[in-house]
């Protein structure tokens, strides 16, 4: 009983540190924002972690369970319906509850990745639908097929993704495109000729600050990929590791990615994301890489990702206003690939070895998983004309339409809110 209750306590301190992950969303969101939009930026991220609470509960824990064969139903799936006696108070179920919290937090991560690409300009109510669609169902159904010790995509090509690079980054990032796509640029970021304006958020200290606590809170992320039986350590697959394993291979990715993307942009904002993008290089392999590689993989990363979001925005014209696409998407791209690279023919418990093509073709899943669920959601909210705000709620700033109190009430007398600032040239 005591390594039972050991095993709860570290899952529940693991989900503790989960929610620093989205206070670091929220402070780096707003102060990517202009301060017209800096509240109305903030409320869409804690909108998406209540309401994902109850969508997770009555919907996405029982997807997890029921599908990681593909479509057909697991019998396991009854343990999570609503009515089961594993979901709520139970003297005999020391883990269901604190498994599902867990994952409760992974799936409003995939929310907060989305929220910051589309700041500025999305409807606070199309935001929260999308949100719980990517949240409540669509990431956890690619979880249940590659993120579950009998996913097919395990059993059946030896996937191999131990940090949920592509389960939870992959498929938030394509989502993101899809809704993107549809969503269009804020206005002001092109001019006619396709020239790209500089749109700066208003306070650059709060999103490096946001984005250290990210770093802080996947810890808490990463913790709660291992599986505890109270004297040994797993991964999802089943397959064996070590805390210790995870603590070298972490703290090298943060490193090697904020190098990375220092040395490529001397930009502190992608400094910062820089460590995300580390992470999440290093995610997919931290049970068995060997430091050194887990630091050249995220320095690669590190220095690749944030031309690939340049090349998004100059020439695809896809206005992601903090880089999550190519950060999360394109970053558990790179992940799952380098597993593929560097631990090839390492095994899995169920299904063969790990192996470059059963990486790649797992990629691709993930990437359409992602990408469909999320341009057509986003297509019809644009179709009936949900999605995006009136273009002159966006040039007055959506906080006067969205939010009832005002971000910087004392605003008129700093200089820095006024004479126009808070527009971009093109506007």
């Amino acid at each position: 009983m005591t390594k039972t209750v050991n095993a709860e306590v570290f899952y529940w301190w693991c989900t503790a540190l989960m929610i620093a992950i989205h206070a670091g969303f929220l402070a780096y969101e707003m102060g990517a924002s202009r301060a017209k939009n800096a509240l109305a930026s903030g409320l869409k991220n804690l909108l998406a972690f209540a309401f994902l609470i109850p969508a997770f509960y009555f919907f996405g824990w029982w997807i997890y369970l029921a599908f990681p064969t593909g479509f057909t139903i697991s019998d396991a799936a009854s343990g999570g319906v609503a009515w089961s006696e594993s979901m709520g108070p139970n003297l005999g179920d020391n883990a269901s509850g604190i498994f599902w919290a867990a994952f409760t937090l992974f799936a409003a991560t995939t929310a907060s990745i989305m929220s910051g690409a589309v700041i500025e300009r999305i409807r606070m109510s199309a935001f929260t639908i999308l949100a719980i669609i990517l949240g409540g169902f669509v990431w956890i159904l690619g979880a249940s097929w590659g993120w579950h010790p009998e996913g097919w995509l395990t059993t059946t090509w030896g996937f191999h993704d131990i940090g949920a690079a592509g389960a939870v980054h992959m498929v938030a990032g394509f989502f993101t495109l899809g809704v993107l796509i549809n969503l269009g640029p804020r206005l002001g970021r092109f001019n006619a000729d396709g020239s790209v304006n500089h749109i700066a958020g208003h306070n650059m200290p709060m999103s490096l600050i946001g984005l250290m606590l990210i770093v802080m809170g996947f810890f808490g992320f990463l913790g709660g990929c291992i599986l505890y039986n109270g004297g040994t350590w797993m991964t999802i697959y089943n397959t064996p590791t070590t805390l210790s394993a995870f603590a070298f291979n972490t703290l090298m990715g943060v490193a090697g990615g904020m190098i990375g993307s220092y040395l490529v942009t001397r930009d502190p904002f992608w400094m910062m994301s820089g460590a995300l993008i580390g992470v999440i290089s290093s995610a997919p392999g931290l049970d068995v890489y060997y430091p050194p590689l887990a630091f050249l993989i995220s320095f690669i990363g590190g220095c690749v990702i944030p031309k690939l979001a340049d090349m998004l925005l100059t020439r695809f014209k896809i206005d992601d206003a903090v880089g999550a696409v190519a950060v999360h998407g394109l970053g558990g791209v790179w992940g799952l690939l380098a597993v593929g690279i560097f631990a090839a023919g390492y095994p899995n418990v169920n299904g063969p070895a790990i192996s470059f093509s059963g990486q790649f073709m797992s990629m691709l899943v993930f990437a359409a998983l992602g990408f469909l669920p999320g341009f057509v959601a986003s297509y019809g909210l644009k179709i009936v004309g949900l999605l995006r705000t009136d273009p002159k709620v966006e040039l007055a700033g959506l906080d006067v339409a969205e939010v009832p109190v005002k971000a910087y009430p004392e605003a008129s007398t700093i200089p820095a809110f006024t004479g126009g600032e808070a527009l971009s040239p093109a506007e």
